[in-house]
């Protein structure tokens, strides 16, 4: 289908009044299909009214072209009708004359009676019937926009553009003239495109939604498309299954942004200090216990003790914003689940973005937990799950885990699978901050999930869910947070890639030691990091009656920080994290898999500060990896390893380049 409007390449460039330039929008690419409402959303300042002025033709790219109907716009017309925010209507012309003026300037070729017919027909689409001889003083502010909207449609315009066009309405005269509008466009098939601020409205009314980055150099960030059929009804939309997921991603998306102006306002030049390339550091993080080692490392000096004297730490309410900002560059380096560093390089994240790790924070912490209802009917086990999954084939069983390349996923799957029920097919799993995951179980929005601690402990403690089961039962001793860095990042600064591992590696060996585990538990549950109930919080193993409810429940899934083969990053262990990405199809599996394994797990480094702390006696066990099912996994065949998997889906196996590197955030 041809575009009605096509947006290609387009560049605009203010000139600045001390010299110098800024640039508001560059490289946006866009194409409009005819009858199509489309949305642009994004912070002020991102150019979504310059962007619609230069459709508009009210102005004119610097570089790339519009075209409406393949002709290149120049300049304002009746094919391109705006309604801007402010209504701009003559106060000395009633409704019916403020219409007509429009008609009779531009239809000159039809009849008196024509001209007149088309302003009444207007009026009664907007239902203006009983205000058309009043002047816009005797208006509200809602029949005012109508009025607007009527003028600008009348022309019968090819493209209808609108500016905020309910942003100083009230909320009920902002509804209703929504859904009038909807219905016109509806009725006559008119192609529109709005800029708004609001995220429901543009669920509401849009078939897809532009979300814009901030400036300078905005561009498309993220194209929503709305699979909300038409017509809709303000109050019945919020029914359906999308709708939360296209107004959260908005919102994602719009934090994000706000976050990525306050990092960009934050950043400083690099200061190099003690033989380190770079001190001042961005590191970021999730709200889990896991997160202790970065919290006693800012609180307890370690940073500082190692020529780290300027860290910020950066709180991130879901993995999806610590893949953002390594990816853009944001941050310096970010906690992570184990499997993202190798998810991040075999290009799960839209391009390849090689990431190094150089230390294991965390082993263990994970569980899997069930709605407390599994339990009242008798859902103890796996076997148990499988057979009352079999038992209501007709309900879809919604799971939540939090990445694609966590652990988490990859556990909570892996016991699914070994079951024998299929994670893709028998049961759904949706992706899920880990502080949102008790609120969604409670709202019955999902039936369990996979997630770190404090999430399956507040469940128990709550009598929202149980714990069916533990990591310590499916991998005793998994890998469970990362420290991640991008590889060029960790080129550029190798003496502070060391000092960073040095200063958390102590705080790892802080948090295993028992005498410091109150501390550290009321340091978690401050709002800078966990933000929740002290009770909820615990190191190692809790006490017994959180997992009970009144049957043996296994050991608590409680954390390793630092201990014997604990935080030396093992090849063995990326491989397996290789192979289950492969198996679920969220990245292929690398041909060259050996050269990557090198890459991205930096044993090296890992030695480096072991040595420089004197810790000599850390040792590690090399050895094949052992899960509940029986099976074990070795590093000698991984492909056949793959090919020997009863549930899976089709895998692909790729030479992976990932040497199209980005340069290293400043």
């Amino acid at each position: 289908m041809t575009a009605i409007v096509a947006v290609e390449q387009i560049e605009k460039v203010f000139p600045l009044a001390g010299g110098g330039s800024y640039v508001a929008l560059k490289g946006i690419n866009l194409q409009i299909q005819k009858g199509e409402f489309v949305s642009l959303i994004g912070h002020s300042g991102c150019g979504k009214s310059t962007l619609l002025n230069m459709v508009a033709g009210l102005d004119l790219p610097t570089e790339g072209v519009v075209t409406l109907e393949g002709q290149r716009i120049t300049k304002p017309g009746p094919d391109k009708m705006v309604v801007f925010q402010n209504y701009s209507l003559l106060p000395w012309r009633t409704v019916r004359e403020n219409i007509a003026l429009a008609v009779n300037s531009v239809m000159k070729d039809l009849s008196a009676s024509e001209r007149k017919s088309i302003v009444e027909q207007q009026i009664d689409m907007v239902g203006l019937r009983h205000a058309a001889d009043k002047p816009p003083a005797q208006l509200s502010g809602g029949m005012k926009q109508r009025v607007a909207i009527a003028r600008a449609l009348a022309l019968r315009p090819k493209l209808l553009l609108l500016d905020e066009p309910f942003g100083a309405l009230d909320a009920l005269t902002r509804g209703n003239l929504q859904e009038q509008l909807m219905r016109i466009c509806e009725e006559n098939h008119i192609t529109a495109i709005m800029v708004t601020h609001d995220v429901d409205e543009a669920v509401l009314l849009s078939d897809r939604i532009v979300m814009l980055t901030n400036g300078p150099e905005s561009k498309i960030g993220q194209i929503l498309e709305v699979d909300i059929p038409r017509p809709r009804k303000r109050m019945e939309v919020v029914e359906h299954p999308s709708y939360y997921s296209l107004r959260s991603e908005m919102i994602y998306f719009l934090n994000q942004q706000k976050r990525i102006k306050k990092l960009r306002a934050r950043k400083t030049a690099v200061v190099a200090r003690h033989g380190l390339e770079k001190v001042n550091l961005e590191i970021g993080f999730v709200p889990l216990v896991a997160c202790a080692p970065l919290a006693v490392a800012k609180e307890k000096g370690f940073f500082t003790k190692h020529g780290l004297d300027e860290v910020t730490l950066v709180r991130e309410t879901s993995w999806r914003g610590i893949t953002d900002g390594i990816v853009g560059g944001y941050l310096d380096a970010a906690q992570m689940p184990s499997g993202m560093p190798l998810w991040l390089t075999l290009g799960g994240h839209e391009r390849p973005v090689p990431v190094v790790s150089a230390l294991t924070m965390t082993r263990n912490g994970n569980a899997i937990t069930l709605d407390k209802r599994f339990y009242d009917q008798g859902v103890y086990t796996l076997a148990d799950f499988k057979a009352m999954l079999h038992n209501t084939p007709q309900g879809q069983h919604r799971m939540g885990m939090v990445h694609p390349s966590s652990m988490h996923n990859l556990l909570l799957r892996y016991w699914l699978a070994a079951g024998g029920i299929d994670p893709d097919r028998d049961v759904s799993l949706k992706t899920i901050p880990p502080a949102q995951m008790v609120v969604d179980l409670q709202a019955g929005s999902i039936d369990g999930y996979c997630v770190g601690e404090p999430w399956n402990l507040r469940a128990a403690a709550e009598g929202i869910g149980f714990t069916v089961a533990t990591d310590l039962e499916i991998w005793p001793g998994h890998p469970g947070k990362v420290l991640g860095v991008r590889e060029d990042w960790a080129v550029a600064y190798p003496n502070t890639h060391i000092a960073l591992v040095k200063a958390l590696l102590e705080a790892c060996q802080y948090c295993a030691d028992k005498n410091n585990e109150q501390e550290i538990r009321q340091l978690l549950a401050q709002r800078a990091y966990v933000n929740t109930n002290v009770d909820y919080i615990h190191l190692g193993d809790p006490n017994a009656y959180t997992c009970s409810l009144e049957q043996h429940m296994r050991q608590y899934a409680h954390h390793l920080f630092y201990g014997e083969g604990v935080n030396r990053p093992s090849r063995t262990e990326h491989l397996w994290h290789m192979t289950q990405m492969a198996r679920w199809g969220d990245t292929p599996f690398p041909r060259n898999w050996v050269e990557i394994l090198e890459r991205v797990c930096r044993v090296n480094v890992f030695s480096i500060a072991a040595r420089e702390l004197g810790l000599l006696d850390v040792k590690y066990h090399r050895g094949a990896i052992k899960l509940f099912d029986g099976t074990v996994f070795n590093a000698d065949d991984p492909i056949a390893y793959l090919n020997s998997l009863k549930i899976k889906r089709d895998f692909s196996i790729a030479e992976v380049d990932i040497d199209a590197r980005t340069p290293a955030a400043a």
